[in-house]
């Protein structure tokens, strides 16, 4: 049996931070509802079905989510988690999860330790706001803020301990002393530890186990690609190529061609959590800045994963977690929420692989 994650985004609802930054009322939406094409066959813009476009501030929401997920296979939410030096942002709807014990399905929290700035919009230096790590005293007030949600009910674990993950964990400085840290701390609080995951992008290079982590999430996107034309391998090739001129123009792969590739490889020393990615497309955010994965359909997505469930055969149930990325972050073109060109298709294979492999 494999453990399904699927990461979270919360921003669907208006912030004082986005009111100043993007316009009034600015929240995820705002990018998804005004998407266009930008090549023949580019699907855009991505419009949410049975959900529609929710505010997060509903908990009748949030409950309708957890259940979809549930009744689909899908264990619990990673909740995309913003600290800047004390700074809380986009924290209402976990806040209001932990507070009203609702909905009642397992979550993790996933930091997201970067700094937001312009880049996706063609402003790569307009810095909207900074990660920064001030010291000890700012990584203890972390953590006690985390504490109540680590001792929850619902949270997840692994081996008993509350599974952490971190986005940028080669930022952080003196990265080892702080996970030694926060271990000893969850120690002194009742916990029996914190299951630490250290997020991997692409091929990089960086020893987890010895920065204190005790396990990876591998993210493994293809690469932008600057002037360069669509990998497109179809012997029909000109009849299909979907345009001449790069110019303007998003980095564009076949999923189906990039889709095993972004499976990680083992890696000796840690345990490697796959991150199965069923759709990708964030031009409603960044353009031509952006990358897109064209082509992606719910039968691809079940052989990238079937293969995944294929690597996970030999762990222990406990260890068997696949990410997912992810649930609804609607601006990047990746979301296992319903829209309305699929519907639930995706989730339906999730729940039909899972139940392959109870049988």
């Amino acid at each position: 049996m494999a453990r399904l994650i699927a990461f979270y985004l919360p921003q669907y609802h208006p912030i004082p931070e986005n009111d100043q930054w993007w316009g009034r009322g600015f929240t995820e939406w705002t990018n998804t509802g005004k998407a266009q094409p930008l090549f023949r066959g580019h699907y855009q813009p991505h419009v949410p079905a049975d959900l529609g476009y929710y505010d997060l501030r509903v908990p009748e929401t949030r409950i309708a989510q957890a259940r979809m997920a549930q009744e689909h296979g899908i264990e619990a939410f990673c909740y995309y988690h913003y600290w800047f030096a004390g700074k809380r942002i986009l924290e209402r709807p976990l806040n209001e999860v932990l507070q009203s014990g609702q909905p009642d399905f397992p979550f993790c929290i996933c930091w997201a330790n970067q700094t937001w700035s312009g880049v996706w919009h063609g402003s790569p230096d307009r810095i909207l706001i900074e990660q920064t790590y001030p010291g000890d005293d700012d990584y203890r007030a972390h953590f006690q803020t985390l504490l109540p949600f680590f001792s929850d009910q619902r949270y997840l674990k692994v081996d008993g301990k509350p599974l952490f993950v971190i986005y940028r964990p080669g930022d952080i400085p003196d990265c080892a002393r702080v996970m030694a840290l926060w271990k000893k701390m969850a120690l002194q609080a009742g916990l029996p530890g914190l299951h630490i995951v250290a997020t991997i992008h692409g091929k990089q290079v960086w020893d987890s186990h010895q920065h204190g982590f005790d396990a990876e999430v591998v993210q493994n996107l293809p690469p932008l690609r600057r002037n360069q034309y669509l990998s497109w391998r179809h012997p029909l090739k000109k009849l299909f190529r979907l345009y001449q001129d790069t110019t303007g123009k998003p980095t564009v792969y076949r999923y189906e061609e990039v889709m095993l590739k972004m499976l990680p490889e083992p890696h000796a020393g840690i345990s490697r959590y796959p991150c199965v990615i069923p759709n990708w497309d964030n031009t409603p955010r960044s353009r031509s800045n952006g990358l897109v994965l064209h082509g992606s359909t719910p039968e691809l997505f079940r052989v990238q994963l079937k293969k995944t469930f294929e690597l996970m055969h030999n762990r222990p149930e406990e260890h068997a977690i696949v990410f997912i990325k992810s649930w609804n972050e609607w601006a990047e073109g990746n979301h296992l929420e319903p829209d309305l060109k699929h519907g639930r298709a995706y989730l339906t294979v999730i729940q039909q692989e899972l139940d392959l492999l109870t049988e």
